[in-house]
């Protein structure tokens, strides 16, 4: 077997396994006694109730956070000025860019994913950090994504060294130093968005 088709095989499995993952996760909603009803998540009311016996007051909460973190705390949310400008940027970037070399937008919901904050147990500090990460961790798989298929139409060429995380297109790219397949494929490689 040629080492392409092994690390295609080997992507293909990891992205099974993340459907897997998915699934199993999605199976929570029996034992936690909620479900989702489009963007909504409903618990069980004698849960909701349940859950609002088990909210820490903010005082309180306030009083048990080390100094460290309520120290620090002003320097995380000062990241949400670059965070929101970044956002509006790579949105606007795939707004003007991706229709004109023909590769399909990456849509928002698919990536951020804000929930957390319907969550009884915790108060209302607890909830605004949940929104926040949720929206950041979000946006950093969003941009991620644009980022992937900008890089597919590009630059669809593998990287000799090691990376830190292999993104969705990944699996397209032509091989590091194989000069005669790029001069071949590179226009089908970069126009390869069927499996969207």
């Amino acid at each position: 077997m040629s080492t392409r088709q092994n690390m295609q095989d080997l992507i293909e499995q990891m992205n099974h396994l993340k459907r897997i993952l998915s699934v199993e996760i999605q199976k929570k909603q029996d034992e936690f006694l909620y479900k989702i009803e489009g963007k909504r998540i409903k618990f069980e009311e004698a849960t909701r109730r349940y859950h609002k016996t088990l909210v820490t007051r903010i005082p309180i909460y306030i009083l048990k956070a080390s100094l460290l973190n309520l120290l620090i705390a002003p320097v995380i949310w000062f990241c949400i000025v670059p965070t929101v400008f970044m956002d509006l940027v790579a949105s606007v970037y795939q707004f003007i860019c991706f229709p004109v070399y023909k590769i399909p937008k990456v849509r928002r919901d698919d990536y951020i994913v804000v929930d957390r904050h319907a969550l009884e147990y915790l108060n209302a500090l607890e909830k605004l950090n949940c929104v926040y990460c949720g929206y950041v961790n979000g946006l950093i798989a969003y941009i991620q994504e644009i980022g992937a298929r900008t890089e597919q139409y590009w630059c669809p060429i593998k990287h000799a060294r090691k990376i830190g995380d292999i993104h969705s297109r990944y699996k397209n790219f032509l091989e590091y130093g194989d000069a005669e397949e790029y001069s071949k494929n590179m226009e089908k490689i970069r126009r390869d968005f069927d499996d969207l």
